[in-house]
């Protein structure tokens, strides 16, 4: 059976104009307020930074962070609404929780954020680079000199500028996380911008790590297959949609909150072993390297 004849129907056939998309249009709604997830005082007095951390697997592993103790802040690009939830989703934990607006591709944004968090908080001891988009097409020669450029300004370029950002903050015992990829290790047709972003944050997550070892910081990442995020019904057709992670061997995609006890692990000292490493969280594909 192929792929393509593999698919189902999973979900409401649905697509959304704005980019980056929104959670509360979304049919059903994404499990992304790591409401399952019970912390055990594994971040306790940490401070943790995540790019992207509005909605979906941002909003998971910001939640999640906070149910260890740790006070969260977030950088979003426009989504109001779905920054105050997940503000409100963090303090409701007892954590403290900050949310800054801006573009992650933009060096002075990532330094401005990391100078707010640091300020507000006197130390940074995690940082999640999580933030990214994508934007399909049919053909290489559809993708514009313009769409590139953004694809790896958000996607890489960011990941880049929040770290050195964050660097002159981090101690030892800190961790780096990057969200990567299941495209970066199978490719992808039609994402052939964003796979290979997601390709570069592969090689960035391992030459990173053998980069700051020395100061004792770990560098990991984590690689989502198919997960139900606001970026699923805002960059791709109302029918491709409909049948969204049909073809991975759960017959499913992920939700948010199966991917938080991944980071969770990546961020603390269960991990105090592991660098250069990236976690497959992926209904079930395997995937070499």
């Amino acid at each position: 059976m192929t792929k393509t004849s593999a698919k189902k129907k999973l979900r409401p056939a649905q697509h959304q104009r704005t980019r980056p998309g929104r959670t509360r249009p979304m049919r059903p709604q994404p499990e992304d307020s790591a409401a399952r997830y019970h912390g055990s005082g594994k971040l306790t007095g940490k401070v943790v930074f995540i790019s992207g951390g509005d909605s979906g697997i941002g909003r998971a592993v910001a939640v999640a962070a906070a149910k260890e103790g740790a006070d969260v802040a977030f950088l979003y690009r426009e989504e109001t609404e779905d920054a105050n939830v997940t503000l409100a989703l963090i303090t409701a934990t007892g954590q403290r929780a900050l949310a800054i607006a801006g573009d992650v591709g933009r060096p002075a944004t990532c330094t401005r954020a990391v100078k707010h968090v640091v300020r507000a908080w006197g130390r940074l001891d995690v940082v999640i680079n999580n933030a990214a988009e994508q934007h399909p097409q049919e053909n290489i020669g559809d993708i514009t000199p313009q769409q590139l450029e953004r694809t790896f300004r958000t996607n890489v370029f960011g990941s880049f500028y929040l770290t050195q950002a964050a660097l002159p903050h981090l101690k030892k015992g800190a961790s780096i996380i990057i969200t990567t990829s299941i495209t970066a290790y199978r490719g992808s047709p039609k994402l052939l911008d964003y796979s290979a972003t997601k390709g570069a944050l592969c090689a960035l997550t391992r030459s990173l790590a053998l980069a700051l070892v020395g100061k004792g910081i770990r560098v990991n990442a984590v690689a989502p297959g198919p997960v139900w995020t606001p970026l699923i019904p805002s960059t791709f057709p109302a029918q491709a949609v409909a049948t969204f992670g049909s073809t991975v061997p759960m017959k499913r995609a992920g939700q948010p909150d199966e991917l938080a006890p991944a980071f969770i692990y990546l961020a603390c000292a269960d991990s105090s072993y592991v660098t250069g490493q990236t976690l497959h969280v992926n209904g079930g594909e395997i995937i070499n390297g």
